[in-house]
């Protein structure tokens, strides 16, 4: 049997180039799974996954990284993604299942989740950064994926916007931390508010800062969370949660195909 040939995807080619190669190759229905919050010490982890129709319905004007966008921008970006997706879903999980099951498990189990909460079952999967087992269809860990792909970007958008609107509520809730600014990242004033008044039920407990603060930081990583915080209130209004999260212990991170000038995909051509 002869090996098919390879496409190269140039990363010059725009940010629809990848999605479009691959609905060329037979994938007509091509997700994207980003994530918001993995390096915050308080708040909920948010992931997302999208599908964006193929042609020109599918292209955004002014899609990118949400991380590369002012907030008016992603704000309207999120809005025509929810209006033109074929599908969407965002998956919350809060700071108390982060601490108790570790990050990188809830990130896996948050995209995994999005992605099989999709209402039209993807053909391909790309995922920013990190490979995703279990899904039953192919799929690549695209480095930087939320600048290469739309899909990606599509869905660094919606859980992003997310889970910043997540921030602002808990922000009333849980005055003095600033919230509504930082957005739950370490921060100066993150940590100085930490110091000034101990950490509140939304923060990380297995993040170090968090930890200190608590004056637990002698404690293993996963049982520092007190026994009076292990569970926080329920989201809030606009959260989108889309179910709930069954998390596998035992995930192990995968490294990460970068993308370069050129991406090679099989079946397609040099």
């Amino acid at each position: 049997m002869l090996t098919p040939p390879r496409a190269v995807v140039r990363r010059d080619g725009g940010l629809y180039a990848l999605e479009r190669a691959l609905q060329r190759r037979g994938f007509p229905h091509v997700a994207g799974a980003d994530e918001a919050g993995r390096g915050a010490c308080a708040g909920p982890l948010v992931a997302a996954a999208v599908v964006l129709p193929a042609g020109r319905r599918g292209e955004i004007d002014g899609l990118a990284d949400s991380k590369l966008l002012t907030p008016a921008t992603r704000d309207r970006i999120h809005d025509v993604v929810l209006e033109r997706a074929l599908a969407h879903a965002v998956v919350v999980i809060p700071a108390a299942e982060v601490d108790a099951r570790g990050l990188h498990v809830c990130n896996l189990a948050a995209m995994r989740r999005a992605l099989a909460l999709l209402a039209t079952r993807p053909d391909y999967v790309l995922t920013d950064g990190f490979g995703v087992d279990g899904l039953g269809v192919p799929g690549l860990a695209v480095w930087k994926g939320d600048q290469v792909a739309a899909c990606v970007a599509a869905a660094s958008v919606l859980a992003k916007v997310t889970r910043d609107r997540i921030m602002v509520e808990l922000d009333g809730k849980f005055p003095g931390y600033g919230f509504a600014d930082h957005k739950g990242y370490v921060t100066a004033d993150h940590n100085a508010a930490l110091e000034r008044h101990g950490p509140c039920a939304e923060h990380r407990f297995s993040y170090v800062n968090v930890a200190a603060a608590s004056g637990r930081a002698g404690r293993p990583p996963r049982t520092r969370r007190p026994a009076d915080l292990g569970r926080t209130e329920s989201m809030p209004r606009g959260a989108q949660l889309e179910g709930t999260v069954g998390v596998a212990l035992g995930e192990q991170p995968r490294p990460p195909v970068p993308v370069g000038e050129d991406v090679a995909m099989e079946g397609g051509e040099r």
